[in-house]
């Protein structure tokens, strides 16, 4: 669960960082999930987060459809730009709205936020169901104060309570195309937001933390550290990698 003490993991040049909060503060569970898959070509990553509310039953219902649904993500996503992630929201969202899909989610105690986001080429694809927060972190977008893709979203969820039962479900999707040179996509569940004066809530701060230097892991660890310094009592969860883009149009 990494209690007191945040845990740093790669895969391939993606970072995931986990922290599930501060015992003395009343932190006694880990409720958040990842997963990511990466081309071996570095072409393009797939990242899921996920924070489960009331118990981890849906986030492991989450894990476990996205899983067994790797072949047709990476075939989307390593077929032509013009239609990868076209074709893979659509997979997705087919997905999400089957009636067998639904069914499981009532089954479940409890509902989590959730967030997909796919890179490839010089494009990052996101959708999200809940309040996870996905930055996209460039000098120049910095120096205009961009950096966020997505809004926090309350009372929107995946599982018990699903977005996907209503009659039009309610969620948020787009696409960026990445700076030229060396940008940081961040993906970070609330309890890096939510804890003791809330320094990341401000996300010029958040910028700093995770683009200083040039060490990613040191830096996610570094803002985990914060986390548990700040008394956080919630699971902290960041996926953060660093693709470079040649050219932007």
């Amino acid at each position: 669960m990494h209690l007191d003490t945040p845990a740093i993991d790669l895969c391939g040049d993606v970072v995931v960082g986990r922290y599930g909060g501060r015992v003395s503060a009343g932190a006694n569970k880990n409720e958040d999930g990842a997963l990511v898959w990466c081309a071996a070509d570095r072409s393009w990553e797939f990242a899921l987060i996920i924070d489960a509310h009331y118990s981890a039953e849906s986030a492991q219902l989450l894990l476990e459809v996205i899983e067994g649904e790797v072949n047709g993500i990476t075939e989307s996503l390593s077929g032509p730009m013009q239609s990868a992630f076209s074709n893979l929201h659509n997979l997705l969202l087919s997905i999400f709205t089957s009636p067998e899909f639904r069914a499981r989610c009532r089954e479940v105690e409890g509902e989590a936020s959730c967030l997909i986001c796919a890179r490839k080429d010089g494009f990052l694809w996101w959708l999200s169901v809940g309040d996870c927060v996905v930055y996209l972190l460039h000098p120049d977008l910095a120096r205009l104060g961009q950096y966020a893709l997505n809004q926090r979203s309350f009372y929107e969820w995946v599982g018990n309570r699903n977005t996907f039962d209503l009659n039009v479900p309610c969620y948020t999707s787009g696409v960026r195309q990445l700076g030229r040179g060396t940008n940081t996509i961040a993906m970070v569940t609330d309890g890096l937001l939510e804890c003791g004066r809330r320094p990341f809530e401000d996300p010029a701060q958040l910028y700093k933390a995770i683009t200083k230097g040039s060490n990613l892991a040191t830096n996610v660890e570094s803002a985990l550290q914060k986390v548990h310094q700040e008394r956080g009592k919630d699971s902290a969860t960041v996926i953060a990698w660093s693709p470079y883009n040649a050219s932007a149009g």
